[in-house]
């Protein structure tokens, strides 16, 4: 379950961003997650959940953003998306083709509540 590991890297990366007196007021971290990442979405949060458990992270979200699997056809130039792990362009059926989405893991925002929301 490399999830787990995901999720733990996750949580140092706020840590080492946040500064120390603001990590208890994180609500949300938001990623961004590729559907060719091969990251289960559910089990990275579940994951999230249970190691902030009884830390200054208790309570936050961890909320995602689904970046789609996309192609793009280096002979006809057009960015396609099909079945995950087709590299075939689905205009023309070239196999020239390169992954430009679907593989991204990548947090894009750390939400810190106001003080006085937080209190």
């Amino acid at each position: 379950m490399h999830e787990l590991s995901l999720a733990r890297d996750i949580i140092e990366t706020v840590y080492q961003n946040v500064p120390k007196e603001e990590v208890n007021r994180v609500s949300s971290v938001v990623i961004k997650v590729g559907t060719f990442s091969g990251v289960v979405t559910d089990s990275l949060k579940f994951s999230f959940q249970a190691i902030t458990s009884g830390t200054e992270l208790e309570g936050a979200e961890l909320e995602t953003i689904e970046i789609p699997f996309m192609l793009k056809c280096n002979d006809c130039n057009k960015e396609t998306t099909n079945e995950i792990g087709m590299m075939l362009c689905s205009d023309c059926g070239s196999g020239n083709t390169e992954i430009i989405s679907g593989g991204e893991l990548q947090i894009v925002e750390v939400k810190i509540q106001e003080a006085e929301e937080a209190a």
